[in-house]
């Protein structure tokens, strides 16, 4: 990227709460289910039909709020945002607008530089659209040969998280996302499967001469739902404007749509204003008045963040380390497990990489019985430990069987192993004794394949160096 010029960019994230119910109803709020049968006639805007707040969505909305260090408002209020789209059957959404319930928040990411502190405009409360299917091989709007709508999401609680536009690069903006999915996970306020649509962010970019602090026009890349596409479009846009600028043009103020697969966005509108919204007060609902004892008690539910533990990991592992632990939702399984005495940096590496692969939840873990499976790995065959591993979260899993199949590490019964497949493999040995020394590992896995996986990978390694070293 060109250092003479500075990304500036912005986010808008909407999360997706898991409510029993809707927002404005009393229809169920969950994912899946036949297109429009989770519906009623208020989620479908019949006439005279009135919306009720879900007092569960106020409070949790409250809690995030908390969590990123905003004020909670003394008053807030709902607005009518006026767009005419087939996902909206009232030609409008009941969002918040200039009283929203959290606003002037921050949320600190850690990197490996140190750490930024991203600015929290705003979290506000509002009714989530229908969902478009569009009729195409990719599900994609691009292509599509007709459009459907599903109400059944149509109405669901919705937190709209807004940024201050202080993010500087894609990978920044990455990692605040995920630390934020991971935060909004903890606090059980979301699933926020991106795949599902329970959190998706739309993504503001521009860039200005190094050095400035002017705000240029900007572009807005809609309805993401993958951090590294999400990284992907701002680096794709970044460098588009960019050329556009040095080659004497201007950047229009529009909507794109990236596309992962050609890594192209193509204009879908212009992007709207404040203004062309037409927001005023929404007449059915009174203002709200958080009370200050219940505020005191949401936050009273917020534990350890995961911006502070991530810190306080690092003092025991790597930053990387740490950060892949934290987001992961791995580091509590971590804990537990360093605290039943297994090393830290073992233990993490097990975690982040092999466990990691299997898919289990780490809740399902007993981690008494992981710990012991982490503390034998070098002592059982690879395959018994990954068989192990791809069972921890069973219930009324135990390790004892497992660990009771210690690896193959007598000397006497590899030696001959090794040495045949030394005498199979010339070529690399000349190789090997002619300074290729990264070759070591070719035959440590020829004879691990040959023993079915059940020496021990380290006396192995000892072995074959002393027998091609002969």
């Amino acid at each position: 990227m060109s250092t003479t010029w500075e990304p500036v960019i912005g986010l808008e994230i909407h999360v997706q709460l898991k409510t029993a119910t809707k927002m404005f109803c009393r229809c169920r709020n969950g994912y899946g289910g036949e297109p429009n049968t989770q519906t009623c006639p208020v989620c479908l805007a019949f006439p005279g039909a009135l919306p009720v707040p879900n007092r569960r969505a106020i409070e949790e909305t409250i809690k995030l709020g908390l969590a990123l260090e905003c004020t909670i408002a003394d008053r807030a209020i709902f607005h009518r945002k006026n767009y005419f789209y087939p996902d909206l059957p009232k030609a409008y959404q009941i969002s918040q607008y200039d009283e929203p319930l959290c606003a002037n928040g921050r949320l600190v990411v850690p990197t490996a530089d140190g750490e930024v502190e991203i600015g929290i405009v705003r979290a506000h409360l509002e009714e989530d659209a229908a969902k478009n299917v569009h009729v195409a091989t990719s599900g994609r709007i691009q292509g599509a040969t007709a459009t459907l709508v599903d109400f059944n999401r149509g109405g669901s609680p919705l937190v709209e998280i807004v940024t201050a536009p202080n993010i500087h690069s894609a990978d920044v903006a990455k990692r605040f996302l995920q630390l934020l999915r991971q935060t909004v996970v903890e606090l059980g306020l979301s699933d926020a499967e991106l795949d599902k649509g329970s959190m998706r962010f739309d993504v503001n970019v521009s860039v200005r001469p190094a050095g400035s602090d002017e705000l240029r026009t900007r572009t807005e890349l809609k309805n993401m739902n993958s951090f590294n596409f999400a990284a992907k479009g701002i680096e794709r846009e970044i460098a588009r404007q960019i050329k556009i600028y040095e080659n004497g043009g201007t950047v229009d103020q529009e909507t794109l749509h990236f596309d992962p697969t050609a890594e192209e966005s193509a204009p879908m509108r212009s992007k709207e204003e404040a203004q062309d919204y037409r927001y005023f007060p929404e007449p059915d609902l009174v203002p709200l008045h958080p009370a200050p004892e219940m505020i005191e008690g949401l936050r009273g539910q917020i534990g350890e963040l995961p911006t502070a533990r991530i810190r306080r990991i690092a003092n025991t592992l790597s930053f990387y380390d740490a950060d892949v632990l934290v987001t992961g939702g791995l580091d509590r399984l971590w804990a537990a497990v360093v605290d039943g005495g297994a090393d830290p940096k073992e233990a993490a590496n097990v975690l982040a990489n092999a466990f990691v692969a299997t898919g289990i939840n780490p809740s399902a873990v007993n981690p008494e019985e992981f710990t012991k499976l982490v503390a034998s790995r070098s002592e059982i065959p690879r395959a018994v430990f990954d068989d192990a591993l791809s069972h921890v979260g069973d219930p009324g899993f135990s390790a004892e069987p497992y660990v009771a199949q210690k690896a193959v590490s007598d000397a006497s019964a590899l030696e001959p192993v090794i040495a045949a497949v030394i005498e199979a493999n010339p070529g690399q040995v000349e190789q090997y004794r002619g300074g290729k020394q990264g070759l070591l590992g070719f035959f440590v896995g020829q004879v691990m394949k040959e023993t079915g996986g059940s020496a021990d990978p380290r006396v192995v390694s000892e072995l074959v160096r002393e027998q091609l070293g002969a």
